[in-house]
């Protein structure tokens, strides 16, 4: 894989996005798990994570709510189901643009490391067929590419993400 986001289907439920990043894979384990790594990155070019809240264990939540340019504000929260540091996790997250029966999709987030490059595989399984088509239609994929384009530039080197 390269260094742009690959996003496919996979069955009628799941969508499977990758990238590769020139980092550790710790480094880029502790850019998903630590807050102030995370509030660097996630989320498309005009889009700022003003909240951020990580309870990284076995039923734990993660919350973050980001607020557009012009004043938007979406929330995305989740509970972890797996955790394997550095390699993977597991959460079930919720979305509230979907009615409660259809609101759940489960992600799981994978890195391989084969020398100093780190691809990621993320699996999101949806409830539904139609959930998971409406978030491919509704421009995750543009959102979900920058916010990974924004995570290489924090993870190129330890200095810049913060760690040593």
């Amino acid at each position: 894989m390269g260094r742009t986001l690959s996003v496919t289907k996979s069955g009628d439920l799941e969508i499977v996005m990758t990238r590769s990043f020139d980092a550790p894979r710790a480094l880029v384990f502790d850019a998903w798990t630590k807050p102030e790594l995370v509030r660097r990155w996630f989320g498309p070019r005009d889009w700022e994570v003003v909240e951020c809240e990580i309870d990284l264990r076995v039923g734990g939540r993660w919350r973050y709510r980001l607020r557009h340019h012009g004043g938007t504000e979406m929330l995305l929260q989740g509970v972890y189901q797996e955790i394997d540091r550095p390699e993977r996790f597991v959460s079930l997250e919720t979305n509230e643009d979907c009615d409660a029966s259809e609101g759940q999709a489960l992600a799981t987030l994978t890195l391989a490391e084969h020398g100093e490059v780190t691809t990621l595989t993320q699996v999101v399984r949806y409830a539904s067929k139609r959930v998971r088509d409406a978030m491919l239609e509704s421009g995750m994929e543009s959102g979900v590419g920058q916010g990974f384009d924004k995570l290489a530039e924090v993870v190129a080197t330890p200095e810049r993400a913060g760690t040593r």
